[in-house]
């Protein structure tokens, strides 16, 4: 007796068999223990980078922004409610450790660095550096 199994059955088989295990192995990670890459808008002109990030719920102090050379990294986290007592059924809401680590084609003049933080909103200004900088040369009649 021969049996025919069609490959897309087989296919479709095993795409449940893996559908399955990432469930069973996503159950297991708490929310609180993954780390997010933050997204963030850069922006750039003739004079440096403007980056944008929305950062719900942090505050001031919660962030680190580190500019050296031509990266400017951006660390923190965001805060979350823990109740022991309660299981996600789903989970969205960004919460836990974040970073993003941005590199730029030029250097960058840290000393010159702006931030600010607005309603959840990060704006930082890092100039580029000087030597970086288009410069404007005015040629001289003889």
């Amino acid at each position: 007796m021969t049996i025919y199994i069609s490959p897309t059955r087989r296919i479709s088989n095993l795409r449940n068999s893996m559908d399955r295990l990432m469930e069973e192995t996503l159950a297991e990670i708490a929310p609180r223990e993954r780390e997010m890459t933050l997204a963030v808008d850069v922006r750039t002109n003739e004079e440096g980078y403007f980056v944008r990030a929305l950062v719900p719920g942090v505050k001031s102090d919660d962030l680190s922004i580190e500019v050296l050379n031509n990266s400017i990294a951006i660390r923190g986290e965001f805060p979350s409610e823990e109740e022991n007592s309660s299981k996600y059924l789903l989970s969205e809401l960004p919460s836990g450790r974040f970073s993003r680590v941005i590199n730029l084609p030029v250097a960058l003049d840290s000393a010159k660095a702006e931030a600010s933080l607005k309603d959840g909103v990060l704006n930082l200004w890092v100039p580029k550096a000087e030597a970086h900088k288009p410069k404007t040369i005015q040629v001289k009649a003889a």
